[in-house]
């Protein structure tokens, strides 16, 4: 019986799935790096000290976040900073490739989504 090798998911991991997506581009956030949708936060490596290190922070909804936290304490979770803001922190080491690439499609959605509304209010 083989065992496979773990995964080493890093920003670099991050950042290949991310720019596969429709109109995401490389940006910083806080002098960290990030990924950017129309000029919006989709995920960055988190900045606050409260993070863990090899981090990740997506903007989700409120609903998303609390299902991946019920659901997946080891992977996502949160810290008195990030509580009031539509994001969810990760721990890049447990996240697997295919998990990584759905929250960051949920990220997708819902930055995609906050920006349509934006530009309909004028």
């Amino acid at each position: 019986m083989a065992v496979r090798a773990a995964v080493k998911t890093t920003f670099a991991t991050v950042r290949k799935i991310g720019l596969a997506l429709p109109g995401v581009e490389e940006g910083t956030a806080y002098g960290s790096p990030a990924l950017k949708l129309n000029g919006q936060l989709l995920a960055c490596i988190p900045t606050n000290k409260a993070a863990e290190p090899d981090s990740l922070v997506a903007r989700i909804d409120f609903d998303q976040r609390d299902e991946l936290l019920a659901a997946e304490p080891g992977i996502y979770y949160l810290k008195d900073h990030y509580v009031e803001y539509p994001c969810v922190l990760v721990r890049l080491k447990r996240i697997r490739p295919d998990a990584l690439r759905d929250l960051l499609l949920m990220s997708w959605r819902f930055v995609n989504s906050k920006a349509k509304k934006k530009r309909t209010r004028r």
